[in-house]
């Protein structure tokens, strides 16, 4: 059994907060790999499922942010798990919008929900940091993050939370790379360096370079020859 946690505020009013992009990553795996309905567990929202062979429960604290340590407590210690069992997807304002990076334990740098877990459970657990941008300064973060989405992010986020799901099942696994690949396939998709080669008739005017037809008799033929 594995434990992925997203983190994030519970409620209709956060639910497209950058502060949010654990909840959407971990509906974006439900949703996409066939997980059972949401119902409410361990003070928050849970969903059972599949990746690979390994059985997952993802976890939505619903004790806000600065309280998720309590519901990921809760659950690593109904199922008799360590958290080298636990994934936490967070919001990371130290990475550009769209990155991804995992992480095996390290600081909170401030983050209240990681800060939280660390006081319920320890630091030595795996991340998934997923990049928001930094709005500047320092000042600026608490109305940056608890606001939502610009809709210009709308195409790079769905990349984003879709490319996580291709690379959940290989997460699962204890493969990193192989789910950073899946999400870079997703965000950076490669492009062809080559081009089809275009018709002659749309570059060049063709020359036509056979011999003109010799309509002379036989006679003149005779005649030309003698000249």
């Amino acid at each position: 059994m594995l434990i992925f946690a997203g983190l994030g505020n519970p409620g209709a009013k956060y639910a497209k907060n950058r502060h949010n992009i654990g909840f959407m990553a971990l509906d974006r795996i439900a949703e996409d790999h066939g997980f059972s309905p949401w119902q409410k567990k361990f003070q928050g929202l849970v969903s059972e499922g599949r990746l690979g062979s390994d059985k997952v429960l993802l976890l939505k604290p619903e004790t806000f942010m600065n309280r998720s340590g309590q519901s990921v407590g809760e659950a690593l210690r109904f199922f008799k798990l360590g958290v080298d069992a636990l994934t936490v997807f967070h919001d990371e304002l130290d990475l550009a919008p769209g990155k991804c990076k995992v992480k095996q334990g390290g600081g909170h740098a401030g983050h209240n929900g990681l800060r939280s877990i660390h006081a319920h459970v320890g630091d030595d657990y795996r991340r998934v940091r997923l990049g928001i941008g930094h709005p500047g300064h320092k000042d600026l973060v608490a109305g940056y993050v608890l606001h939502d989405f610009a809709r210009a992010d709308a195409d790079w986020l769905d990349d984003l939370l879709r490319g996580i799901a291709d690379g959940a099942p290989a997460l699962a696994q204890g493969d990193a790379g192989r789910f950073m690949n899946a999400v870079a396939l997703r965000v950076n998709p490669p492009r062809s360096s080559k081009s089809p080669k275009p018709e002659a008739s749309e570059t060049t005017p063709q020359t036509d370079t056979r011999a003109p037809e010799d309509s002379r008799s036989p006679l003149q033929k005779l005649v030309d020859r003698f000249k």
